[in-house]
């Protein structure tokens, strides 16, 4: 129940806090410029070179014998704009040539581990071939999300036009690194009712809001507040691995929020927001005020009617424990899944070797039809059925029946009835904004918090991101959007810390999710709500396929299989300000090239 200082001694709080907002000065710009889309921060600090099971940074200096040094390659090995993944005996590095210079730096995606040689290099930064996140060639610094570390980078020379890299052995294995955090200056009780900044939420926005505070040297006090009760976890994967553990899944333990000053009191449901007097109270009584409140909650389950919802083998698939549940119940029994999401697909496709049998009830006749369009809908469809997945819709309900406190079947109006010894609710999800309705904050008729490119709300010092707000999206004039992705979470952390600190950032992002099924990898950039149009590319009937979106004569967004790394090249593209033509992916689609993207290289140039 209580924060990470919750043991601690009491003791007084000094008089002196350091201000927040514009007071500090701000003490310089990135120096990564334009290949940053957060060209506006402040330098990081200064650099680690790797980092312990946590990603906490390495001592600075080192004995000779920690360190490797390899010649790897020629001069004339490498061209303008090519990578190559080396090894050092000690572990890879990947080598990088742009502009005549080169750049060593860790050749695994912090995040994924996806291989960074087969992604795509473009303006001193490296995007992930996989989910999209970004890397700055010269510090290794992440510049776009999804992730928390960042890469190692190493020293490079040549001599005798022989390339020489110079690497910290330790890098080389962990092949991330956190970027160095402040501490906080203030000594403060664990039970005191005050937080210089007061986070709601624990997933990716809220931590990322945190890490972002300490990265840019805040040192005031930190609290995030969860009604959770594991510290942050990476919850994309629950529906994928559903046998997985909270330890498994961590993004953050608590002994790395300790180190960094930054305190985690779980199980903690806020329930009331009073602007006027800067203050939130939770369900168990406690009540905490803050100079500065960022509200990042996420979503919930969207609510179906039925009967008995006592059951006790219904779930909303929500933490750890619900998803090792669900495989659990469902070993070698019948799974009724009802919804065709993202997340219920994917639950789906992680029970097929484990149930018995497998049933989808669905709000639409093709799952993903909103989101990817009818043709790629029923070409993944014919995926699922060959994998003795059954398709009903919703309406085709009478009854779900149960005995004892338990689901045992849910009976159709053909009168055919599917057994049921484990049902999981994927029906959509709405904002978990509930304890804000009363609190003045400006929110939406669907329950969304309005923010600002700032991420602030129309309350002073009142902050919101992730899968409860709407925002102004540049790359629809600034219309007011939801997008509920795990990386767009990232981004508005980063943002919103940054506001909270007076240094202006604007979301510079593109879109970008993936959705795994099957041993097979959907891709997605872009933000493709309302497209008109779907140019598809390759074999839909082999998954093996680059759909386009277009609204009018632009693409908007790009999905793929099997296809890598066109989405990120495409996401690359989108994110330099430059425009794709639906005639130029039509034109490819004519000549059968899928797959070509040497003319994306040249329009993000």
């Amino acid at each position: 129940m209580g924060g990470c200082f919750s043991k601690t001694k009491p003791v007084e709080v000094k008089v002196e806090l350091s201000l927040l907002e514009k007071e500090k000065e701000v003490d310089g710009l990135s120096p990564n410029g334009k290949a940053s889309p957060f060209a506006d921060c402040r330098p990081n600090g200064a650099l680690g070179h790797g980092s312990d099971e946590d990603s906490t940074a390495l001592p600075l200096y080192h004995k000779p014998r920690d360190y490797v040094e390899v010649s790897v390659c020629h001069v004339k090995d490498l061209e303008n704009g090519q990578m190559r993944e080396v090894d050092l005996g000690s572990g890879k590095a990947l080598l990088i040539k742009e502009h005549g210079e080169f750049a060593a730096m860790g050749h695994k995606c912090p995040h994924y581990g996806a291989p960074l040689v087969k992604g795509v290099l473009s303006k001193g930064h490296v995007r992930c071939p996989w989910h999209g996140a970004c890397f700055n060639i010269a510090t290794g610094d992440i510049e776009d999300f999804p992730g928390l570390d960042s890469l190692p980078t190493f020293q490079v020379r040549v001599e005798k036009d022989k390339v020489i890299i110079r690497a910290n052995k330790q890098a080389l294995q962990l092949q991330k690194r956190s970027k160095p955090m402040a501490r906080c200056s203030a000594v403060i009780n664990s039970n005191t009712g005050f937080s210089h900044v007061l986070i709601i939420g624990s997933g990716p926005a809220g931590l990322v809001c945190a890490e972002t505070l300490r990265q840019e040297g805040f040192t005031d006090r930190i609290v995030m507040c969860t009604m959770d009760r594991h510290p942050p976890y990476d919850r994309p994967k629950l529906s994928k691995s559903l046998e997985s553990t909270a330890e498994q899944l961590r993004l953050r333990s608590m002994s790395f929020l300790q180190d960094h000053d930054i305190e985690l009191l779980t199980e903690k449901e806020a329930v009331a927001i009073d602007v006027k007097t800067r203050s939130v109270t939770f369900e168990d009584g406690l009540r905490m005020e803050y100079r500065k409140l960022f509200i990042a909650t996420g979503s919930k389950p969207k609510a179906i009617t039925y009967k008995g919802k006592d059951v006790r083998n219904v779930f909303h698939l929500r933490t750890p424990e619900d998803a090792n549940s669900i495989a659990q119940l469902a070993n070698n029994k019948n799974a009724v899944i009802i919804g065709t999401s993202f997340v219920g697909m994917e639950v789906v496709a992680a029970l097929t070797d484990k149930a018995h049998s497998v049933s989808v009830i669905g709000m639409e006749t093709v799952p993903f039809k909103k989101a990817l369009g009818e043709k790629l809908g029923k070409s993944i469809m014919k995926l699922f059925e060959a994998n003795r997945v059954k398709f009903y819709m919703l309406n085709e309900v009478s009854e779900m029946i149960g005995h004892h406190g338990q689901l045992k079947e849910v009976a159709l109006k053909s009168g055919k009835v599917l057994r049921a010894d484990v049902c999981v609710i994927c029906a959509g999800s709405v904002p978990a904004t509930g304890f804000v309705k009363q609190s003045g904050i400006h929110m939406d008729s669907r329950g969304f918090i309005t923010v600002n490119k700032m991420m602030q709300t129309n309350a002073e010092g009142v902050f919101a991101g992730g899968d409860v707000v709407i925002f102004p999206f540049p790359p629809r004039n600034n219309k007011k959007v939801n997008i509920p992705h795990w990386q767009m979470a990232h981004v508005h952390g980063r943002v919103a810390a940054l506001s909270m600190m007076g240094r202006a950032a604007e979301i510079k992002t593109v879109p970008y999710f993936w959705s795994a099924m099957f041993g097979k990898t959907i891709r997605y950039a872009g933000y493709g709500e309302g497209f008109d149009d779907v140019i598809i590319q390759g074999d839909l009937d082999e998954l093996r396929f680059v759909a386009f979106y277009t609204r009018s004569e632009e693409v908007v967004a790009v999905a793929s299989m099997n296809y890598d790394p066109i989405v990120s090249r495409v996401a690359e593209v989108l994110g330099s300000g430059k425009t794709i033509k639906k005639r130029d992916v039509e034109m490819l689609a004519r000549l059968g090239k899928t797959g070509d993207i040497s003319w994306l290289i040249d329009k993000g140039s």
